[in-house]
């Protein structure tokens, strides 16, 4: 199943009960990544940032399942100060914090090992090359698999690989940014805080870098393709022009908006990572849809 099943609000919006009914029926259908964080949810009021990775590792030792989950964590955005809702006093990117971060991680998720790592968010006051020597300590150390950097530009991200290579160090091998079939205005600055957007340039880069992956948050836009209102940064002329061709090829398909979407996502070699409040809303997401090459350019050709 190449779909990835976020977890952020596990614990604390979504209950344990839910969060678990959840996590169950994602991995009695085949599904075997799962995306937390070690901040998640901490802008909620309320919440450490703990709830997340708390709640999958008490899944994980109830289902017995920690060989066959993978798991992908993240560090570098956790607040340093108690009740803080913004990236303020983000933890960074040090190496003594990553070190820490991924024990706490370790912990919290009840692992031996993280299946993927990532530097959730930049920190440029830490020189690059102390952050890539830090991870790739913990990939030789064998506590984590995979490397990942989360809404980096790709240049930071280009200059990461080269100097790991340079290092002898495990490189960034996957690259999550927010993305989806939709696209907000160019340079617009999006509402929520420290999230970069996949543009083409990043495309043609990943397209170039064989090793490298990209996963994909907001693949869905929250809900927008459904029910919701789309977020004010989408309406221009294009997203009319989207809407119009997915629903088309829905149609044909006898699919929902949602199912195509993910669909386009995966035909480009995109992993999405996908939410879900209830059992019901990823059963949705659950179903696969082919999306033959005409059908795929259509959609191609109204972007």
């Amino acid at each position: 199943m190449k779909l990835a099943l976020g977890t952020i609000p596990f614990g604390t919006t979504v209950d344990e009960a839910t969060s678990f009914a959840i996590l169950d029926r994602f991995a009695e259908s085949g599904g075997t990544i799962v995306d937390t964080s070690n901040n998640y949810p901490f802008w909620i009021p309320g919440a450490t940032g703990d709830e997340s990775e708390r709640t999958v590792g008490r899944w994980l030792a109830s289902r017995r399942l920690r060989d066959r989950i993978t798991v992908s964590t993240k560090c570098g955005a956790r607040p340093t100060v108690p009740g803080d809702m913004t990236l303020d006093s983000a933890e960074g990117l040090s190496a003594a914090v990553i070190r820490a971060a991924a024990e706490g991680s370790l912990r919290r998720l009840g692992l031996d090992r993280l299946g993927v790592y990532w530097a959730h968010i930049e920190d440029r006051s830490v020189p690059l090359e102390e952050t890539v020597e830090a991870f790739g300590e913990l990939a030789a150390s064998g506590k984590v698999g995979m490397l990942g950097a989360s809404n980096h530009p790709v240049w930071r991200v280009e200059r990461a690989r080269r100097i790991a290579a340079d290092l002898g160090r495990t490189p960034y091998t996957r690259l999550q940014l927010r993305h989806s079939y939709l696209r907000p205005r160019p340079g617009v600055r999006l509402p929520e805080g420290g999230h970069v957007q996949v543009t083409e340039e990043t495309l043609d880069y990943v397209r170039s870098e064989p090793d490298l992956t990209l996963w994909v948050y907001s693949s869905l836009l929250s809900g927008a393709y459904a029910a919701k209102p789309l977020p004010e940064p989408y309406d221009h002329p294009g997203t009319a022009r989207r809407l119009a061709a997915l629903d088309g090829v829905a149609r044909e398909l006898g699919a929902t908006r949602n199912q195509v979407v993910l669909a386009w996502l995966r035909a480009q070699g995109i992993l999405p990572i996908v939410g879900a409040s209830s059992v019901a809303q990823l059963d949705e997401l659950l179903v696969e849809v082919d999306l033959d090459p005409a059908l795929r350019a259509r959609l191609d050709e109204a972007a």
